[in-house]
């Protein structure tokens, strides 16, 4: 029986039974050809809920990909909590100019009213208006991906990584001090956003762990404690993307209690769904730089099917799409997904 694109990508996050393998993105959508068609470009857009809403859907509504993902940086908590965020341009996303906390966690507090804050107000309403706009009409069903900084991004960002890898071994008190903050504003913001609408929160995270820098110790007993605290309390679907070459570390941040993990291109799907088993999903994994953007449709087509038949369980690119992707690109994703189970019959 065919499946609304909502109930496909939660019973295939839950391990259900599902009528076809969702094509989506799981990280930023935002193109510089949407911007063009929908006259909502960056920066403005990361300010203006409406703006935001129309780039979002506009990703869907032009390219067939099965969800909605929004917003476009990661950079919302930690601007909240005192750094500054250079905007970026049409083709640059925002990113952290300052770093509050690079002296340690003395004075780290979380704000009173966090939800009111910043840009987390623009991002709630920009997700009502998406709720809005997909219960009914030709968007109708058509799930929210709202997506996240994790707490180890949000500590990056305070801190400076240089220092963050640092005190992982000579200071591991300000590590615990500064990830339970970060753990806990990241529950409160998730929680929020599935009150106002979303369908599914995705937190990039950790890029730290796909580098390889962090010892596989402090993976085990400093970060997993904590991710699986996030899991508990947070009331809905929850996606983590890693950048990196994450496979050593995928059996560990499996047990945490994710709906799904997203992997990079650099990781083996074979050797992923080993690692994760029957934990988590497996989403993922092709490239958003060689296939995606520089690559022809018949390239894009061509991974897609390849990640299909290693066993993805949701297909969708290995990290953000980068803003001069082709749309005919994006297009082919869905294009791919299809003739598989074609070819398959």
């Amino acid at each position: 029986m065919e499946q609304n694109l909502k109930k496909r990508l939660i019973n295939a996050l839950q391990g259900s039974p599902i009528d076809m393998i969702p094509c989506l993105s799981v990280t930023q959508t935002g193109t510089v050809e949407l911007m063009d068609i929908t006259g909502s470009a960056w920066p403005a857009t990361h300010s203006d809920p409406e703006k935001m809403a129309t780039l979002a859907l506009a990703a869907h509504k032009f390219t067939g990909l099965e969800a909605v993902r929004y917003p476009y940086c990661l950079t919302v908590l930690a601007e909240i909590m005192g750094c500054n965020v250079r905007m970026g341009t049409k083709e640059i996303q925002p990113s952290v100019l300052t770093h509050p906390f690079s002296e340690g966690p003395e004075n780290l507090r979380i704000p009173e009213n966090l939800i009111e804050k910043g840009r987390i107000p623009v991002v709630l309403k920009a997700t009502e208006i998406l709720k809005a706009r997909t219960e009914n009409g030709a968007d109708s069903e058509v799930p929210l991906i709202a997506g996240m900084e994790g707490p180890l991004t949000v500590y990056s960002h305070l801190a400076e990584i240089k220092n963050c890898l640092i005190w992982t071994i000579k200071k591991p008190e300000y590590f615990d001090t500064f990830v339970e903050t970060c753990t806990e504003i990241c529950i409160e913001y998730a929680n929020t956003l599935f009150e106002h609408g979303a369908d599914v929160v995705c937190m990039p995270d950790g890029g730290i762990i796909g580098s390889r820098m962090m010892p596989s110790s402090v993976l085990e007993y400093s970060v997993k404690p904590f991710y699986k605290r996030f899991c508990k309390k947070v009331k809905g679907p929850k996606i983590l993307h890693i950048c990196g070459d994450i496979g050593d570390s995928l059996k560990t941040l499996s047990e945490c209690g994710f709906d799904a993990i997203s992997i990079e291109e650099k990781v083996s799907i074979k050797a992923a769904k080993e690692a994760i088993g029957n934990r988590a999903r497996l989403i993922g994994n092709v490239s958003p730089s060689r296939t995606l953007l520089f690559g022809t449709p018949d390239a894009v087509k061509a991974e897609a099917k390849q990640c299909l038949s290693a066993g993805v369980d949701i297909l969708a690119p290995g990290c953000g799409i980068a803003p001069r992707t082709p749309l005919a690109n994006l297009k082919a994703l869905v294009e791919a997904r299809n003739e598989w189970y074609e070819e398959k019959d």
